[in-house]
């Protein structure tokens, strides 16, 4: 019987071993074909945003039926023996396409290759084809150590897109390295560069994929002739919306109809009046639902007056574009906005070189998609926006001031001593917390609307067929308005090309995301997100949040607190060291005495 009741068990526990080994095969199979993992985290770096999601949705609707034709194919030539580092960032490449095969489908393929493999001319020429004349990817070069030696290699670290039968596109994920400058692969390199590019992966592969399948690009103008920022002084800001909008430069004089075609408008700093003809034509845009994008000046002074004498006065800019703006429901008043929240600024009169100049406002990110997660805009010198709400529109601040800010009088005068006279730590609020002393700087209204020009115009114009008049929206459009004209503006510099004419580019330092005054004395600059905030703008403008959403993602870096760890030393090691084998001895001598006990009774 003893021996029955022995097989028993022994037949028990065999089948119980056997079930759990098929579940455990059951389910790493299902994993192999099911891609799944939850995001912990509170920023949800781990998670597509809203934007994606919808933009690989519409990828996989429009394939059906067609998907062979339509499918693209990403070579990620990120592969073979890699340094750890590298390899962490190609896993997390693998990981992130998983997430949008479970989205898109089979419209996305991938496959990543290893560069280095084959005969020395076959790498040269995918090199060749990869590098595609500084158009493609951009090599790294690294310096890293192994078995005790210095190693160096060269990484491509990007994708080939191919889509519908052809290369169509390229995606640089890791930044290359300048020709003959390594990068030394370090523990700085991998928390930074690596990181900070394992961030970003879902921008700059939506980004991609965005840029391969467009087929025809939406058009913005870039209306001229009244004294606007020069095309220089506009090359990086076109650079970035050149590969996903048609970019031209319009004269309104041209004829009535020269905007039509065109869903975007863009006026950059105008320094001359608009005739009643120019505001008509950009009236019947707005009727006709285009997106309308203002940045100009309320006022302006000669700034050499004010580094020469360390004071001047102001003039209003008579613009004739505020009566326009008026009328949607966006009033610009003729002032200066001055915040604690501010740039510095150099000045001969003071004790100390840097003084906070309020007038160099670092505006605050409202939570309206366009400006959410983005650094503070700087705007120099910029003017109280006021919303007027509407039954067909709707009216929302984009930018604002801080709560310790004011409004200065009407057409003020500037002096370089204003700052000297508010103390160590200015109050320029009597409430300085409080959120009802935030100013708009930056103003949307969106919806229908009523011509500016309705019950103004003559009925032989107005009522005649060909002229087209509108007195209210046909379709909805957008007028968005920034109280400063060169927020945009970049610093560029020139040189002769081989006929002599001049060429423009745009310097290397970035002004529109540093602090040109700090960098300029060896300081930690000031970051701003200028760039980011007009990309975002344009995109939500034009009605393409496929990306915006992405931009805007704030993912927080929680660096160790190095001097918590070095007073707290004994203790960490005490937790992620002495407590898991503290935990396996206990459960290993529970596991001994349960198991002692129960064949003590059999």
């Amino acid at each position: 019987m003893a021996e029955n009741t022995g097989k028993i068990k022994k037949f028990y526990n065999w089948a119980v071993l056997a079930i759990i080994v098929g579940i455990v095969v059951f389910l790493n199979i299902i994993g192999t074909f099911i891609y799944s993992r939850v995001d912990m985290t509170e920023d949800e770096r781990y998670s597509l945003s809203r934007g994606s999601i919808e933009f690989l949705k519409k990828m996989n609707e429009s394939s059906k039926g067609n998907k062979k034709s339509n499918r693209l194919f990403l070579k990620i030539y990120l592969d073979g023996k890699l340094p750890a580092e590298i390899k962490r960032f190609r896993n997390a490449i693998e990981d992130k396409l998983d997430e949008f095969k479970e989205i898109a489908g089979d419209r996305i393929e991938f496959q990543f290759i290893d560069p280095l493999e084959g005969t020395e001319a076959e790498r040269d020429a995918l090199f060749q084809i990869l590098y595609n004349k500084g158009q493609g990817i951009i090599p790294l070069e690294i310096l890293y150590q192994k078995d005790g030696s210095q190693s160096q290699m060269i990484l491509w670290p990007g994708a080939e897109i191919e889509y519908e039968g052809s290369t169509r596109n390229y995606a640089q994920l890791l930044p290359g390295s300048p020709q003959g400058q390594p990068a030394q692969l370090s523990k700085e390199f991998s928390e930074t560069t690596v990181q900070n590019s394992i961030n970003n992966l879902e921008y700059m592969l939506i980004s991609a994929l965005r840029r391969t399948i467009q087929k025809q690009k939406p058009r913005i103008a870039f209306i001229g002739g009244h004294g606007e920022l020069r095309f220089q002084e506009t090359q990086r800001v076109r650079t970035l919306l050149e590969p996903y909008y048609s970019i031209e430069d319009i004269m309104l004089k041209d004829s009535l109809r020269v905007l039509d075609g065109f869903t975007g408008a863009i006026i950059a700093r105008p320094r001359t009046a608009y005739s009643d003809k120019d505001l008509y034509i950009i009236d019947q845009f707005i009727m006709r639902g285009g997106r309308l994008m203002c940045f100009f000046d309320k006022l302006t002074f000669p700034q050499d007056s004010l580094n020469r004498t360390g004071m001047t006065s102001t003039v209003r800019t008579e613009l004739g574009l505020d009566k326009l703006l008026f009328d949607y429901g966006i009033k610009t008043n003729d002032n200066y906005v001055m915040d604690v929240r501010c740039a510095p600024i150099q000045t001969p009169f003071a004790k100390q070189s840097l003084l906070p100049w309020f007038f160099y406002v670092a505006a605050t990110p409202t939570k309206h998609p366009i400006a959410r997660n983005i650094e503070p805009v700087m705007l120099r010198y910029v003017s109280q926006i006021q919303l007027i709400p509407g039954d067909k529109r709707l009216v929302s601040p984009i930018l604002t001031s801080s709560t310790n800010s004011r409004v200065s009088v009407m057409a003020p005068m500037i002096s370089l001593g204003m700052p000297m006279n508010f103390g160590k730590v200015p109050i320029l609020a009597d409430n300085p917390t409080s959120e009802a002393n935030k100013i708009c700087l930056a103003g949307l209204s969106e919806g229908k609307f009523d011509s500016h020009f309705k019950n103004r115009l003559t009925d032989e114009f107005a009522k005649n067929p060909e002229s087209g008049f509108l007195t209210s929206s046909k379709e909805e459009g957008k007028v968005l308005v920034v109280t400063n004209g060169s927020f945009i503006a970049n610093y560029y510099d020139s040189m002769p090309n081989k006929v002599g004419q001049m060429m423009y580019r745009p310097i290397s330092f970035n002004n529109l995301r540093y602090d040109e005054v700090m960098a300029q004395m060896r300081m930690q600059p000031l970051i701003y997100g200028n760039q980011e905030f007009f990309q975002n703008v344009v995109d939500y403008m034009m009605g393409d949040n496929s990306v915006l959403n992405i931009r805007s993602k704030q993912i927080d870096i929680h660096p160790i607190d190095k001097e918590k760890v070095k007073n707290q030393r004994m203790k960490y090691i005490l937790i992620n060291v002495a407590l898991p084998s503290l935990l396996i001895i206990l459960l290993a001598i529970l596991l001994f005495y349960l198991r002692k006990r129960r064949y003590a009774r059999s």
